[in-house]
């Protein structure tokens, strides 16, 4: 199939942010399991997720870098509906907008 003409790589945001967003579940799982919320025991444990849990580290470094390509790829998604005049369909737009406080709450 040929592909309309006006799709070009700036639509490609918004099956990345979905890349993103699962990134950050399954990486948050599985920190969570191995993170203590104790005010004494917090800090042990990002030593113990970094240093001793097999992958630790690089969970921990995906899962940061992850929320820092995850709002990139949000504020690039919203600059290409501005640019492509996505705000004219209201719901959509008020439902984005919606979306993108919430994730930032």
């Amino acid at each position: 199939k040929k592909l309309p003409s006006n799709i070009s790589a700036w639509w490609n945001f918004g099956s990345m942010l979905l890349t993103c967003l699962a990134l950050q579940v399954l990486t948050g799982f599985f920190l969570a399991v191995h993170y203590t919320a104790n005010i004494n025991l917090a800090f042990s444990s990002i030593i113990h997720i970094t240093r001793d849990v097999p992958y630790g580290w690089m969970m921990q470094n995906l899962h940061a870098i992850g929320a820092s390509m995850f709002f990139i790829c949000i504020y690039i998604h919203i600059a290409r509906g501005l640019y492509y005049g996505s705000y004219l369909n209201k719901e959509t737009w008020m439902s984005g907008i919606t979306l993108l406080i919430t994730l930032m709450a």
